[in-house]
């Protein structure tokens, strides 16, 4: 049996379009939520992103501290193969990250690569 991770989504990796270009299948998911960050909008310039999601302006998420802040958004079941296509689509200005969500879950999220 294949290992696997969560990754919770809050932008375009929740779009099927998105998920089949980038894992070559639609994934499945619950709702959650992830408490401690605000939502920014962002330019993207990388056009094979910008062909993937069909968008030049993504969400990124930045960390507040306030637990009256929250993301909402989709946790998915992930390979670790997927887990590293998931990093080839983010550009630079996301780095990934171990959160745990309003639910209780441990989950990799893209983040802004510029919080502190």
């Amino acid at each position: 049996m294949k290992k696997t991770e969560n990754l919770f989504s809050y932008g375009t990796l929740r779009y099927e379009k998105v998920q089949l270009a980038t894992f070559g299948r639609k994934l499945k998911g619950k709702e959650d939520s992830l408490p401690g960050y605000y939502l920014e909008k962002l330019e993207i310039t990388d056009p094979d992103v910008i062909v993937k999601s069909g968008e030049n302006i993504h969400s990124i998420i930045r960390f507040s501290g306030n637990p009256e802040d929250r993301i909402p958004g989709i946790v998915f079941k992930v390979s670790l193969e997927e887990l590293d296509q998931a990093d080839k689509y983010e550009v630079a200005d996301y780095k990934r990250i171990l959160v745990q969500l309003l639910s209780g879950l441990f989950a990799w999220v893209y983040v802004s690569a510029k919080n502190p």
